[in-house]
């Protein structure tokens, strides 16, 4: 792990390629932490199930009775087979498609799961350096909790990103991303129907292929998106900023959340190797994604943090 220093910081963004969620910018104040100079691998969560015999969401067959209270009320019970354990992977498509529909890229497979990231036959035999995927917030909170240590709080990521660079749009400074040599693993081409592959990798990588930030933090930017603790609301920063300088933010409450998405999202940080300036720019360092609880997707991982 990497010792964070304690700080002040202006967090969220007001640039051209900022989001209204990174909106407005204000002071946040951080205590000193601890945080994994590395994301959780898949050697690592086989090292957790091994020893507690941990089952992950995308493992477990789907719940009706939880799932439906994520869908309007008039929402018929489908068959028990579509029911079946599973998680969403990425399919390249064949054209260029429109960005603002998802279901365009993301495919239900029964069977994908962190064991096997891409369904079917897939296996992480081969790529246990690798970031595990397929984990839900349950599940990077149950391992957190085994490794005795916590999810990062979305301030604490933030500040932790920024690695002690005063308003950079990236880990590494101002540079632009698709400039060589490449500093993250994201999509180089048009998302979602054409990769270059310059880095030579169609997903994820292996942890520490690219240059750490100043910190020393690997991946913080690209390769999967990276779970934080905060409840998400797009509302957070105006509350925040209306308060002067924040301490130790911790993100919205429970309540708000469920009012506009019928569930609870969580922050999600960082970006992943599905991110490209056409599409999320989501390897910015302040860039913000909010997900349910119980989501887990071929491009979704994690890493922890501890307190002193």
């Amino acid at each position: 792990m990497v010792l964070i220093p304690a700080g002040e910081f202006l967090m969220g963004s007001d640039g051209p390629h900022a989001y209204g969620n990174e909106q407005p910018v204000h002071k946040v104040y951080v205590d000193s932490f601890l945080i994994d100079r590395f994301e959780v691998t898949n050697y690592q969560f086989l090292q957790f199930v091994n020893e507690t015999g941990y089952i992950t969401t995308a493992e477990k067959k789907i719940d009706w009775n939880v799932l439906s209270k994520q869908l309007p009320s008039n929402t018929p019970k489908p068959h028990d087979t579509i029911l079946d354990p599973g998680s969403l992977i990425f399919m390249k498509t064949l054209t260029p498609v429109p960005l603002n529909d998802e279901s365009k890229w993301w495919k239900w497979k029964k069977g994908a799961s962190w064991r096997k990231p891409n369904g079917g036959k897939s296996t992480i035999d081969a790529i246990m350096d690798h970031p595990v995927v397929h984990v839900s917030w349950y599940d990077a909170m149950a391992y957190s909790k085994w490794a005795k240590k916590r999810l990062p709080t979305e301030a604490e990521w933030e500040w932790a990103a920024k690695g002690k660079l005063n308003n950079a749009i990236y880990p590494w400074g101002n540079q632009s991303i698709n400039q060589l040599p490449l500093k993250a693993n994201f999509w180089q081409g048009h998302f979602p129907y054409k990769n270059s592959e310059l880095d030579g990798f169609n997903e994820t990588a292996p942890v520490g292929s690219y240059p750490p930030n100043n910190y020393g933090l690997y991946d913080i930017s690209g390769n999967v998106w990276e779970w934080c603790s905060d409840f998400y609301d797009e509302n957070t920063y105006n509350s925040d900023y209306e308060k002067g300088t924040v301490k130790n933010p911790i993100g919205s409450v429970i309540s708000k959340i469920e009012k506009e998405y019928l569930v609870a999202h969580k922050v999600l940080r960082g970006g992943s190797y599905l991110c490209n300036d056409n599409y999320c720019s989501g390897y910015r360092v302040t860039r913000r994604m909010s997900v349910s609880k119980d989501t887990g997707l071929r491009h979704t991982g994690f890493r922890c943090v501890k307190d002193l």
